[in-house]
């Protein structure tokens, strides 16, 4: 088992709970107690118990910011928030992003169960999101269209990427009727071939985005044919309609960003893919030109001329081996000859007859004994230097 720090533990136990979507956008009910808003950062820190347990809490100075009411020691009041780790000193704790006294946590309380029964039929889950199209041909909008967030869009459309059509769609976007409007509108934009669907407004109050937080506009997202980006409220807002969506922007704007690329990083990829292209072209040219010299050299290696040369080197290699090795043979022959003469000359008769003595021949038959002889045969004498005949008188 791998021996990991307590970083690690605490990151690990972090990215849990923020991958758990039981734990984010939770609504906690509870009275407040050890209530400090930090004077220099605005960050505000409390505890929120009940009669058994105690958690803490952190509002950070940008949600401190809006709240209509001063939170008192003592106070019941309904939070909502997610669950993470302060991974310093490894505790976990709330991030409230929101406190209502609990008179009017009603409202809270029913949007908490939406969402857990819309999480339990997996209208949330992760497998359901698609990714966005690259390059989209329609970008789809539907919000508003006297409001702030259709020029936003359009705005940062026209600017980052003018090679898209954008199909605004009008819908209500808050009062009794903003849903089914909503609906309407994305299942026209669907309808319409948009290839992804801005679903989104500008901020407001909690009962300004209450038509993003219903059934119906959750279901008009999970079940659109193309990917939904929904950009309603501000940053920190979140509904129903995020959760449902492929994607969430924090404002309008930023959903333009998201569906659509820049011409100028679509340039930039254009110039890559070109450098990558002449580098890929390059390099199959030197490496066909390697081939072909390759080639070259096994043709002309292979070629009759080249042939001829070789073989003709080799043939003069040969004849000079040749005459070096008959030189050394006749040498050889040479110098045998001459031991064999020396050695025959040893041996020679003559020599011995020219230390005095003679050979005696009948005939052609030399004469090793007298008994071969009688007398009045004719020999022949052999001297060392001449010869003469003699007939035998007698013998012993």
């Amino acid at each position: 088992m791998p021996v990991i720090t307590v970083t690690q533990v605490n990151k690990y136990i972090g990215f849990l709970l923020k991958g758990d979507r039981n734990l984010q956008g939770v609504m906690v009910k509870g009275e407040i107690s050890d209530y400090v808003r930090h004077f220099r950062s605005g960050h505000v820190y409390f505890t929120l118990k009940d009669s058994e347990s105690t958690v803490k809490a952190v509002m950070f100075a940008s949600a401190a910011q809006r709240l209509r009411f001063e939170p008192e020691d003592g106070m019941s009041v309904v939070v909502s928030g997610s669950v993470g780790v302060y991974e310093r000193g490894g505790a976990y704790q709330l991030y409230v992003s929101d406190i209502i006294p609990e008179g009017a946590g009603k409202a809270g309380a029913a949007l908490e169960q939406l969402k857990k029964k819309l999480a339990k039929e997996g209208i949330f889950d992760a497998a359901h999101k698609r990714p966005l199209p690259e390059m989209p041909r329609k970008i789809g909008v539907v919000t508003s269209l006297s409001g702030a967030a259709v020029r936003d869009v359009i705005n940062v459309l026209t600017r980052r990427y003018p090679l898209c059509e954008v199909y605004a769609v009008n819908a209500l976007v808050q009062g009794e009727d903003a849903p089914d409007s909503v609906c309407r509108g994305i299942l026209r934009a669907e309808q319409a071939g948009c290839d992804v669907v801005i679903v989104g407004r500008g901020g407001g109050s909690s009962e300004d985005l209450s038509a993003f937080n219903t059934e119906k506009v959750a279901y008009a997202v999970y079940n659109c044919a193309v990917p939904v980006i929904s950009a309603v409220g501000h940053e920190t807002d979140f509904t129903v309609a995020d959760l449902a969506a492929d994607m969430r922007a924090p404002t309008p704007s930023a959903a333009a960003e998201l569906a659509s690329p820049s011409v100028e990083s679509l340039r930039e990829r254009i110039d890559q893919l070109g450098r990558r292209a002449e580098r890929a072209a390059m390099s199959a040219l030197d490496k066909a030109s390697d081939g072909y010299i390759a080639l070259n050299a096994r043709l002309s290696a292979q070629s009759p001329e080249n042939r001829m040369k070789l073989s003709s080197e080799q043939l003069v290699g040969l004849e000079k081996r040749l005459r070096t090795a008959m030189e050394r043979h006749l040498d050889r022959l040479s110098s045998q000859l001459g031991g064999s003469i020396a050695r025959l000359e040893a041996l020679s008769p003559l020599k011995v007859l020219s230390r005095g003595y003679s050979l005696v021949y009948k005939g052609s038959e030399l004469i090793k004994s007298s008994g071969s002889l009688n007398a009045g045969d004719i020999v022949t004498i052999r001297l060392g230097s001449g010869s003469a005949e003699a007939e035998i008188t007698k013998t012993v």
